[in-house]
This record gives structure tokens, C-alpha cells and sequence, in this order.
């Protein structure tokens, strides 16, 4: 009777003699979604052309003064103007100016910053004084206007501080003398109304000005350090690349050895690690500020400023120890079935030797990804951009316009103007309040939206192509022979005249779950000041649940896009049939399938391990031998991130062809062993040395439902 029940995941797969691999005759799949994928790219056209219509880049490259001029911008006046001069540093003080990230005070561009202590009252007595200071000064003054009319109409500052330019603006040159703040080398000045003020009146003005630029002062300084490094930067990468390739041409022959000299080399690689973050811990003890804690130090720009700190190199060797253990235990207590995982990695070997190609394909997937993100990235700019400047009422004495929007052509004979003498109409921000200024945001997340979605596809056209290439190998009977002569093109034909929708439709529902994460991050960071306990509590369960169900979705998808590039199948269709062969085989994908992405990983970690050290060495000039070649950098760790990550991108990709392979072949396996028993009538499609160690690996757990299901078959 057992054998009569109904099996919970659905049929085992039935011998078919007709069946030689990637079904050849078959439809389009999911056509509605094909459709609704190029509407939405012709969309995303329209979108990306509305964007660079009304966008300016400029914007974010050059300052701008008050009446929203570049500063700097070649082919106009302000051409060799590059800096912003502020009239009253000291307004900058203003709380407001947190908020409404603007100075209430007049700027304007100039060639230089001003270099000397100077009123206005003292420069208008001398006729050379005042040449220099008509310099910041705006367009119009002349030695015959008196003072008061001068500052009345806001033409000139009332005074001048040595400054010095800081990102294109010009700040005070503060500095310290005996524990005193000074500017210009003297500690008080005349503000211009014949007051005397102490230096140290500007500093509040620097800092609430330099927090509106800080973050575009690190962005700056790293730019400067990629200009420095770029080509070494190259070189890193190319190491990576050539180190990635020799790796996977020595898996193909050498496939038993050369994964134990990766474990051996990766526990190697992290034990130095470990070591030198022990070295430097100890070499940091009794130096004067290496006992504070990162929580004292707090947020700083230079982060070489941590590496002089302890606890840094603590909390570095903490996790390099607890990866150490978990890499050792996993190795203890899956010995065993890493005998098993090399026999399947010596038949992705073999299955990639006869199909070479596949290994230039992730040059393919990146070219096509480099484009959609170059696509996004300039269209998220041009968005950001399109909004038009905002004048506001800026006034140092009470009125009811303050803070209101104005116009700065008609402004000196507006009601505002006459209700507050002593205001100004300054440039405030970027806005607008058109319709397409109001529906901004969502033109926005749309942009990411259909980022999400062209990038998931061009994934899951990578994965589908190279499942019907493998599968191709492993289901020709006598191999290479009965494979087609190009696998790659051919699978990649297929995925596209067929199953352009069902592409569509699984990186969709992918795409939606990811911008569910997207929106939850800025949900999170817009209530971040308004939220309570319970609500963060509720945010980051949300957070972790879509983070399983994004997880989830890439490994259903993965294995869905396998069985449509051997069946030709729908999406829905293709991910039940995928699911099921998953659970009936539920022992297998644990013991099998998830060591060998494991061992995978290590020779990932491996390559961005050596690289990361190398690049380590190189850069923080640590190596004598190194010292006068390496790059002078603000953050030498630019560079070494840049490498590590590109080198991790790029092993990832070659890698990636060795884990679709060995997903493709184990689902491949996993058909064979249910089609087919092993007789003359129903040969086994694997090869002898596969077969051979899985059914010695079956023999000694007989008690596991995968073994049963096989006997109850073979009976």
C-alpha cells in the first residue's frame, strides 16, 4: 500500500527513450509579462529622456552663488571665478542653516580667496584698498557711493578675513597659537562696524558651513586618491582576473588537489591575518591615544585615524578568529562529503572543458550589467538635478517674509522689499512645484525599480543560458559528440526567442521584493528621529523577513530558470517541477549540493584573500620595497577596498560558471537517477567516476528517503 500513496511532492520523473536533453521544439512562454517588461523599458527610455532634458549636472560639480550662477563653469563669465566667497561667514552660524543647508548671507564666485584683514570703512579711504576690494564686491560699486549706501544695498562685505580655499569655498584661515584661535595670525578683528571680535566668533560659521560640504570633501579626497591610484587599481584587477582564470584551468585537471590546497591556503591566509592584527594590536600598546574606545573617537572622515586605535585591531582580530573556527568546524564535521563534492566538481570540470566558451560568458553579463548600471547611475544624476533654483528672503532683523520664496529679478521692488528694508533674495536650494517636479520621487523609484528589474534579467539570462549549455553536456549520451556544436550560443538563442517573459517574470517578482528592502531602508531612515522601541523592533523583523524571502526567490528562480532551459516550460510551471525534484532529493541538496557551493566560496575567498593582502602591503607602504612606487593617498584604504571588492566581483564571476555548472548537473542527476536505473535499456546519463562515489555514498545511508525512493523504484 506505501507504494500506491500518493507521493507528497508530486511524481518522480518517468523514463522517456525520446528524451536527449534541451528540448529543441517548444513555444513562448509567459508572453503577458514579455509585454509588460518592454512597455516598462520603453518607460524607462521615455523616463531617462525627460530626465536629461530638464537636468543639470552641473549642480552638483560646481558651487553656486546667490542668484544660482556656477562658479567656475567654462564658456561663461564666471570662468575663471571658481571659488564661493561668503560676505558674513559668521551668519553661517545659524541653526538654519542645518536645516535649510544654505548660508543666510550673500556669496558670489571669485578668482581668489581674499588675503588680508580689511573694512570696508578703511578701504574706501584708500584708492588702491578699495580696487582690491571691489574684488568681492558685486557689480556696480564705485569709489563715490558712500558706505552706508554701499552696505544698504548689500554691494560688498563689511570686512574681509584672510581665507584659504576648502572644496572651491573660501574659509577663514583659522589657527592656534598657544591654545588661542586666530585668524590671519591675530586673535580679534574689526567685523567692519568698528566692532572688535575674537577669532574664535568664526568658528561656529566654518563648522555649520563645512557640515553642509563634509561629506562632498571625502568624496573629493577619494576621487583625488582614484586619479592617484586608478592604474594600479587596474593592475589589481588583472592580477585577480589571470589568478581567478589559472585557478579554474587547474580545477579542470588538478580538480582533487588543488580544492585541498585551497582549503589548506584559505586557513593559512586568515591565520596570518589574524596574526598581523595581533602584531599591530600589541605594537599599539602604551602609544599615547591607542587606549580610546571607537565609541569615544566617534564618527571621523580620516578612517586611517582608527587604525591607530586598538580596539580596531581587536575587533578585526575577533572576526578573523570566529571565521577561522566556523571554516575549521565545517571542515571537521563535512569531511566526509567533501570526497563527494570534488567528485561533482570534476564533472563540472569536465562538462566546462568541453564547453570553453562558457568561461568568457561573465564578460557577456558584464558588459550588459555595466550598461544598465551606466544607464541608471546617469539617470539618477539628471533626476536629482532637474529641479529648479529656489530663492528665499534671507533678514537679520524680524519679518514677517523671512524664509518666504521671492524672485531676485523684481525683488528690490516687491512689498517684501519695502516691509523689510534690510532683507536680501538669495539662492536657497533646488525644487520646484510643477507636476514633474511634484512626482520626482516616484520618477526616482521607478529609476531603481527598473534597474532592479533589467539587472535581475540580465542574471537570470547569464544563469538560463548556461544551464542549456550544460545541460546539453550532460544529457549526450556519448560526449561530445552528441552535444551541439556551439552549447552557449545555441542556449543563449533559445533563452531569448522563447523565454524573454519568463526571465521577465522571475527577475519581476525578484525586483519587487528587493524594492520592498529599498523602500523599508528609506522608511527607516526618514522615521529614524520619530521612532520608538517597538517600532524598530517591528522595522528590523520586516527587514530580516524580506531578507530570507529575497534569498529564497534568487534560489527558486535559479533552479526554475535549470528546468526551463531543458523543458521549455512556463515560469510557474518550471519553479513547482524545480521545487519538487529539490525536496524528493531533500538529503542530496544539503549533503551535495550546498558543500560544493561551500567549497566554491572558499576559492573565492581565497583569491580575495591573496590579492587583499597583496594590495594591503602595496599601498599602505608597509613594504620597504614598495615605499617609493606606491601612490601618496589621502585614505590608502580607497584603493585596497576597491581591489578587494573588484576582485571578489570578478572571481564571483568566474566562479559563477563553476556553480551553475554544478547546480545544472546536480538537478541533471537528480533527473537521471529518476528516469533511468542503470540497465542496458536505461543507461545512466552520469559518468562512471560520479556514479561510482554517489552510490557508495547511497549504500551507507540506506535509511535516508532519497535511498528508499531509488529501492522503491528499482523494485
Amino acid at each position: 500500500m506505501e507504494l500506491e500513496e500518493k507521493p507528497k511532492y508530486g511524481e518522480p520523473r518517468k523514463y522517456d527513450p525520446t528524451f536527449k536533453g534541451p528540448i529543441h521544439n517548444r513555444g513562448c512562454t509567459d508572453i503577458v509579462c514579455c509585454i509588460l517588461f518592454i512597455i516598462a523599458i520603453l518607460g524607462y527610455i521615455a523616463v531617462g529622456i525627460l530626465a536629461w532634458s530638464q537636468g543639470d549636472p552641473r549642480k552638483v560639480i560646481y558651487p553656486t552663488d546667490s542668484r544660482g550662477q556656477f562658479c567656475g563653469q567654462a564658456g561663461t563669465p564666471l570662468e575663471k571665478k571658481r571659488l564661493l566667497f561668503y560676505f558674513n561667514i559668521m551668519k553661517c552660524a545659524s541653526p538654519m542653516v542645518l536645516l535649510e543647508f544654505q548660508c543666510p548671507t550673500t556669496q558670489m564666485c571669485v578668482e581668489k580667496c581674499p588675503e588680508k584683514f580689511m573694512t570696508l570703512l578703511k578701504a574706501h579711504t584708500n584708492k588702491n584698498d578699495f580696487e582690491y576690494y571691489k574684488q568681492f564686491c558685486k557689480e556696480g560699486v564705485t569709489s563715490s557711493m558712500n558706505i552706508p549706501e554701499i552696505l544698504k544695498l548689500g554691494l560688498c562685505p563689511a570686512m574681509l578675513t584672510p581665507s584659504k580655499p576648502f572644496t572651491r569655498r573660501c574659509f577663514p584661515a583659522l589657527g592656534q597659537k598657544g591654545g588661542t584661535i586666530t585668524v590671519g595670525n591675530v586673535s580679534h578683528f574689526d567685523d567692519g562696524s568698528g566692532k572688535i571680535r575674537d577669532a574664535k566668533d568664526l568658528v561656529d560659521g566654518v563648522k555649520n558651513a563645512t557640515v553642509v560640504i563634509e561629506a562632498r570633501q571625502v568624496v573629493m579626497k577619494i576621487f583625488e586618491d582614484y586619479t592617484q591610484s586608478w592604474y594600479w587599481i587596474l593592475l589589481g584587477l588583472v592580477i585577480a582576473m589571470i589568478t581567478s582564470l589559472l585557478f579554474i584551468i587547474l580545477l579542470r585537471f588538478l580538480a582533487g588537489i588543488m580544492v585541498w590546497i585551497m582549503i589548506v591556503l584559505v586557513i593559512a591566509v586568515i591565520g596570518y591575518g589574524i596574526f598581523h592584527c595581533y602584531m599591530e594590536y600589541a605594537a599599539l600598546k602604551g602609544e599615547p591615544g591607542a587606549d580610546v574606545t571607537l565609541q569615544e573617537l566617534g564618527w571621523q572622515t580620516d578612517f586611517t585615524v582608527y587604525l591607530q586605535i586598538r580596539q580596531t585591531w581587536l575587533a578585526f582580530m575577533i572576526i578573523l578568529a570566529i571565521l577561522e573556527v566556523i571554516i575549521i568546524l565545517l571542515l571537521i564535521f563535512l569531511r566526509k562529503r567533501i570526497l563527494i563534492a570534488i567528485a561533482l566538481i570534476k564533472e563540472a570540470s569536465r562538462a566546462i572543458g568541453h564547453v570553453m566558451s562558457s568561461l568568457f560568458y561573465p564578460l557577456f553579463t558584464f558588459v550588459l550589467l555595466a550598461m544598465v548600471i551606466a544607464y541608471w547611475a546617469v539617470t539618477a544624476v539628471f533626476l536629482s538635478t532637474s529641479n529648479e533654483p529656489i530663492y528665499k528672503v534671507f533678514n537679520e532683523t524680524d519679518c514677517e517674509h523671512s524664509r518666504k520664496t521671492c524672485e531676485p529679478a523684481n525683488f528690490t521692488t516687491s512689498p517684501m522689499k519695502y516691509d523689510c528694508p534690510d532683507s536680501e533674495c538669495l539662492f536657497a536650494f533646488y525644487g520646484g512645484e510643477t507636476v514633474y517636479h511634484k512626482y520626482l520621487i516616484g520618477l526616482q523609484f521607478y529609476n531603481v525599480f527598473l534597474f532592479l528589474w533589467c539587472a535581475n534579467f540580465v542574471i537570470a539570462l547569464g544563469q538560463m543560458t548556461l544551464a542549456g549549455a550544460f545541460a546539453s553536456y550532460y544529457w549526450a549520451f556519448v560526449k561530445p559528440d552528441d552535444m551541439p556544436a556551439m552549447p552557449v550560443f545555441s542556449a543563449l538563442g533559445r533563452s531569448l526567442r522563447y523565454h524573454t517573459g519568463t526571465l521577465a517574470f522571475g527577475s519581476l517578482i525578484l525586483s519587487i521584493v528587493q524594492l520592498i528592502r529599498v523602500l523599508l531602508e528609506y522608511l527607516d531612515h526618514k522615521l529614524k528621529g520619530a521612532q520608538n522601541k517597538c517600532a524598530k523592533f517591528m522595522f528590523c523583523c520586516l527587514k530580516c523577513c524580506f531578507w530570507c524571502l529575497e534569498k529564497f526567490i534568487k534560489f527558486l528562480n535559479r533552479n526554475a530558470f535549470i528546468m526551463v532551459a531543458i523543458y521549455g516550460k512556463n515560469f510557474c510551471t518550471s519553479a513547482r517541477d524545480a521545487f519538487f525534484l529539490l525536496m524528493r532529493n531533500m538529503i542530496r541538496v544539503a549533503v551535495l549540493d550546498k558543500v560544493t557551493d561551500f567549497l566554491l566560496f572558499l576559492g573565492k575567498l581565497l583569491i580575495v584573500g591573496l590579492v587583499g593582502v597583496f594590495a594591503f602591503f602595496f599601498f599602505s607602504g608597509r613594504v620597504k620595497a614598495f615605499e617609493d612606487t606606491a601612490p601618496h593617498l589621502n585614505y590608502y584604504w580607497v584603493p585596497i577596498l576597491t581591489v578587494i571588492v573588484g576582485s571578489y566581483l570578478i572571481a564571483n564571476g568566474f566562479f559563477s560558471v563553476y556553480a551553475m555548472c554544478v547546480d545544472t548537473l546536480f538537478l541533471c542527476f537528480c533527473e537521471d537517477l529518476e528516469r533511468n536505473d542503470g540497465s542496458a535499456e536505461r543507461p545512466y546519463y552520469m559518468s562512471s567516476t560520479l556514479h561510482e562515489i554517489l552510490w557508495k555514498k547511497e549504500a551507507e545511508e540506506p535509511s535516508s528517503p532519497s535511498a528508499k525512493q531509488q529501492d522503491n523504484e528499482d523494485i
